[in-house]
């Protein structure tokens, strides 16, 4: 894959915090080149470094008040139809394959608790696959940007 050089986790660094940043103003935050700084975020999408640029929505604004994980288990034969019937489903954000107590671990936003009633009783229970869920409603969260740094 190529050596990541400093320059490059600075690029990256700077892009985690605000991926709208011109590249203007990347080059003179980080005090490198402009065609150089436009050369590297080339090169670390052509990588895959840089997966894609994207916004991050203020979900509370529009009303998804109520956010939950609920631990699912699932029949091991229809472990990849039942994540893939989950995603189509609008408030479920992420699903993952765990070890533990759960086989999924679904993470879901809605407007209120009547409406992630609605999605666990019926639009869940309405996937083949599904044994037994349980629901653990957040109370509160912190979370933070990554932080990256280069293999020693």
């Amino acid at each position: 894959m190529g050596k990541i050089d400093d320059t490059d986790m600075k690029i990256l660094k700077e892009l985690v915090n605000d991926a709208s940043l011109s590249v203007p103003k990347l080059s003179k935050k980080i005090n490198v080149n402009p065609s150089v700084v436009y050369s590297r975020i080339k090169r670390l999408i052509k990588r895959g470094l840089i997966k894609k640029f994207t916004v991050i929505v203020n979900e509370q604004l529009l009303g998804y008040n109520v956010d939950a994980i609920i631990g699912a288990n699932v029949d091991s034969k229809r472990r990849a139809a039942v994540m893939d019937a989950l995603l189509t489903l609008d408030q479920v954000r992420s699903v993952h394959e765990v070890t533990g107590r759960f086989d999924l671990l679904i993470f879901v936003k809605t407007r209120t608790l009547d409406e992630l009633h609605n999605l666990i009783s019926n639009k869940f229970a309405a996937i083949d696959g599904i044994t037994h869920t349980e629901t653990f409603v957040e109370m509160s969260s912190k979370t933070r940007e990554p932080v990256y740094t280069l293999p020693k």
